[in-house]
């Protein structure tokens, strides 16, 4: 296993024949994540650090993966000092950065260190990317029929897209689950009509935002950097792809998928979300400045079902854009 901090070039790893995996995805669907946050905590890390990075603490040493990627440019300011930490216990980390200026010269020549890391090419890499097409293929259309034809919940979307960063280590198995989904989503009738949500940010580390929603009559139609962890661009080249993913650049280049896919959406509302103690909340000025939509700010910090004050604070925000309708 190889494992990772958020989404990487995912072709090199299996170009190399190895399986990837997100820690995110193993530390949030752990039966106990909590614990796993407690641990990291009992071996020192502050209680004012992103439980993530506890969380992906934690969950590589409990499942003894031996070689991590790192992405230290572009994701968690934190990530450097969790590499450290882990070269401590003895895990191999792999730097991966996002370079800032975004430009295909840099993308690329991060993309080459971390084939060569691997012993593979970036002919290697492409010929994984082309296997992948239509696994993502398959993503896409699932977000299609939650937008377009209003077949797919917020959370199967959610779910379904980003399982897509490391296709839960599986590709074939990954692939059948969705074509299973596909056939059963469009057989569904259409989803009542209610109110139209975006969801921008890191994806929730609260367990039930999506369930709780749809209670109130309110529906996600667009998970940001879920979808982007699909690759929905297309795109002729390896680098190209990984150039347009907006998750690890600047705030600006993600608002301009935002403000398209709101429009094309029909979005009500924008739940903004940002992860306690980390710097990513800093954006939510710029956000708020941006989009011409009412935004609630919603903040999580541990694992677990939505506290009083978040559900208290959803449900005024769906009940002030329902009254503001027409």
């Amino acid at each position: 296993m190889v494992g990772f901090t958020t989404t990487i070039p995912l072709e090199v790893i299996l170009a190399a024949g190895r399986r990837p995996v997100d820690l995110n995805n193993l530390f949030i669907t752990a039966a106990d994540p909590q614990g796993l946050i407690e641990e990291a905590e009992i071996a020192g890390f502050p209680r004012n650090i992103c439980g993530w990075i506890k969380g992906l603490y934690s969950v590589a040493l409990r499942h003894d993966i031996r070689e991590i990627v790192a992405v230290t440019e572009g994701d968690c300011s934190n990530t450097q000092a969790l590499m450290e930490v882990l070269t401590l216990r003895g895990v191999t980390t792999v730097p991966f950065a996002y370079p800032y200026d975004r430009a295909s010269e840099t993308v690329a020549h991060e993309i080459g260190k971390l084939a060569r890391h691997f012993g593979v090419s970036l002919d290697d890499c492409e010929a994984a990317r082309q296997r992948l097409l239509d696994v993502r293929r398959k993503i896409h259309e699932i977000d299609r029929l939650t937008w377009a034809e209003d077949r797919v919940t917020g959370g199967e979307n959610h779910y379904y897209q980003v399982c897509s960063s490391d296709m839960n280590g599986d590709i074939d198995a990954y692939a059948a689950e969705l074509d299973t989904f596909l056939d059963t989503a469009r057989q569904r009738p259409p989803l009542c009509q209610g109110l139209r949500l975006a969801y921008i940010g890191v994806p929730p580390i609260m367990t039930d935002l999506y369930s709780f929603l749809e209670e109130m009559d309110a529906r996600v139609v667009f998970n940001e950097t879920q979808r982007q962890f699909s690759m929905p661009y297309p795109v002729d080249s390896l680098i190209e792809q990984y150039r347009r993913y907006t998750y690890p650049y600047d705030i600006f280049t993600r608002l301009e998928d935002i403000e398209q896919e709101i429009v094309r959406r029909r979005v009500d509302g924008v739940i903004h979300y940002v992860q306690s103690f980390c710097f990513r909340q800093i954006e939510d000025m710029i956000v708020r400045q941006r989009l011409k939509l009412p935004i609630l700010t919603l903040e999580g910090d541990r694992p677990g079902p939505l506290d009083a004050r978040s559900r208290i604070r959803l449900e005024g925000f769906i009940e002030m854009i329902k009254a503001r309708k027409p």
